[in-house]
């Protein structure tokens, strides 16, 4: 969920059948597949944020699962200046010598985290990002993040607002998501199941998230599905499916249009 874990692709491979009128055309779909990959480039950078913050023993206290998030963090990303008080840490990147690199994002920014209940039944943490980037967008919003242990599931809510540094092209918007994650654990990646709404330069895009499996290494989802709303208001399925070890295929549907793409481990398009 990093830039690797975003839609980069740009143009589609091939069109199997013509799109109804109700339908996306093929300047629609390139449209719905770039104002996704901003979003979820956004996404992919908070997530790797909030990540961090699952780094500490539960059930010890507020003030005892921000020290450990202090140690944690410093231990994963020495470039970071921390200080705390009262269960809060508050984190500025790239200050200070030594890597920046977690989760395959370089971070730079500030960042917030507030452990407000560490408990055994319940545990929940507060995240604020100002210029929070990774070098490709940069992100300022909020996060809360609880924990619910008999599924093995974390519920994520967010506002924000992104900017994307090469072209400026921005994005306002909020998310409600249930992440769990993947069988080969968290440094495998996580399956997101959910929604996330957005306004971008073309009016407001609603998604929802189906089953999306994420892997940090990959440079879109595995498998599972989105399903659009465009301002135009007219709908379309994105779906990922894995070719090979080093290709997954994505098809965005819309009408009798079927729109395919082919991204590589470096998300290029073949």
């Amino acid at each position: 969920m990093n830039r690797k874990i975003a839609l980069v692709f740009l143009v589609p491979l091939t069109l199997t059948a013509c799109p109804s009128e109700q339908g996306l055309t093929g300047e629609e779909a390139r449209a719905a597949v770039q104002e996704s990959a901003l979003s979820s480039e956004a996404e992919g950078l908070t997530a790797s944020a909030v990540d961090i913050s699952t780094h500490f023993t539960i059930g010890q206290g507020v003030q005892a699962a921000a020290d450990e998030l202090k140690t944690f963090v410093g231990s994963q990303l020495p470039c970071a200046a921390i200080t705390g008080q009262l269960g809060s840490l508050s984190i500025e990147y790239g200050v200070k010598p030594g890597t920046c690199v977690y989760r395959s994002h370089t971070f730079k920014g500030k960042h917030t985290i507030s452990v407000s209940k560490n408990e055994m039944g319940e545990v929940k943490v507060n995240h604020t990002w100002d210029k929070l980037s990774n070098g490709k967008i940069a992100v300022n919003g909020s996060a809360v993040v609880t924990w619910n242990f008999n599924d093995q599931s974390r519920h994520v809510t967010h506002t924000a607002t992104w900017t994307d540094l090469a072209s400026g092209v921005s994005g306002e918007g909020s998310g409600d998501q249930i992440q769990k994650v993947l069988a080969g654990g968290l440094t495998e990646g996580i399956q997101v199941d959910g929604s996330r709404s957005w306004k971008g330069a073309k009016g407001t895009w609603d998604l929802a998230i189906d089953g999306v499996q994420m892997r940090w290494i990959d440079p879109v989802p595995q498998a599972g599905g989105y399903t659009l709303h465009t301002p135009a208001d007219k709908s379309a399925t994105l779906s990922f499916a894995r070719v090979d070890a080093d290709t997954i295929q994505v098809t965005v549907a819309s009408g009798k249009g079927n729109f395919k793409f082919n991204v590589n481990s470096l998300g290029v398009v073949r």
